[in-house]
């Protein structure tokens, strides 16, 4: 069974004084196995972000059908749904989404806090993702503190914390200027590798998708082509 199965997904976006509103996904069709290192590539308004958003079920408010891990997602209640994305999602952004009055240490044990099941020894699970990603020593450090790239990597220790299967990445290099970039595609890299996660790019740029062992790529909503290559 696929880790997702979108089946003819279809968005369309309402606008004032438009009638028709913005198409953002039309018909898209596509199956994401577990373990694949995935790139969504492209222009702004082609729909990546939606695609993102349903796969994420932070959107549901669509036409078609589109399954994660077998459920559903249109069918889920909004509890069973933050349920799904505690056990099975983490989630990377482009603006980091840090809180700037909380120490890194704070900022990743974020997700403990709604999750059902609490972490046990939250401070030792803390340190464990700070070191994967490359921070150890900075738990105590406000996020001012910070260049971009560290702040990418506590916002993807955050997104480790619960041990999920999958990370969902929207343009998570687009704020970095380009060697720090390369070092956190390398680090997506290595988790994928060595952790074996799902890991799903959405991206503009074309240097994300040179890591990835498979691209699909959005024009005008539709999935214009998708294509296996080997990473570079």
């Amino acid at each position: 069974m696929p880790l997702f199965e979108l089946t003819d997904v279809r968005k369309r976006y309402t606008l004032p004084g438009s009638p028709e509103g913005r198409v953002a996904l039309d018909g898209v069709s596509l199956t994401i196995d577990r373990g694949e290192l995935i790139a969504v590539h492209g222009t702004s308004g082609s729909g990546k972000s939606t695609l993102l958003n349903i796969l994420g079920a932070l959107d549901r408010d669509f036409q078609g059908q589109a399954r994660l891990d077998g459920q559903d997602l249109r069918a889920l209640s909004d509890a069973d749904a933050a349920q799904l994305r505690q056990r099975m999602l983490g989630f990377v952004f482009q603006a980091f989404h840090l809180i700037p009055g909380w120490t890194v240490r704070h900022n990743v044990a974020l997700p403990a806090s709604f999750s059902r099941e609490p972490l046990r020894d939250i401070d030792r699970r803390v340190d464990e993702v700070l070191a994967r990603v490359g921070l150890e020593g900075r738990a105590g450090d406000p996020p001012s503190t910070l260049s971009g790239g560290q702040r990418q990597r506590v916002a993807i220790a955050r997104a480790l914390l619960l041990k999920a299967p999958v990370l969902l990445c929207d343009e998570p290099t687009g704020s970095l200027d380009t060697a720090t970039g390369e070092t956190i595609l390398q680090l997506f890299r290595s988790l994928h590798r060595d952790e074996g996660l799902t890991v799903v790019l959405v991206t503009h740029e074309e240097r994300v998708t040179a890591i990835a062992s498979r691209v699909l790529r959005l024009e005008s909503g539709k999935l214009a082509s998708d294509a296996r290559q080997e990473a570079s």
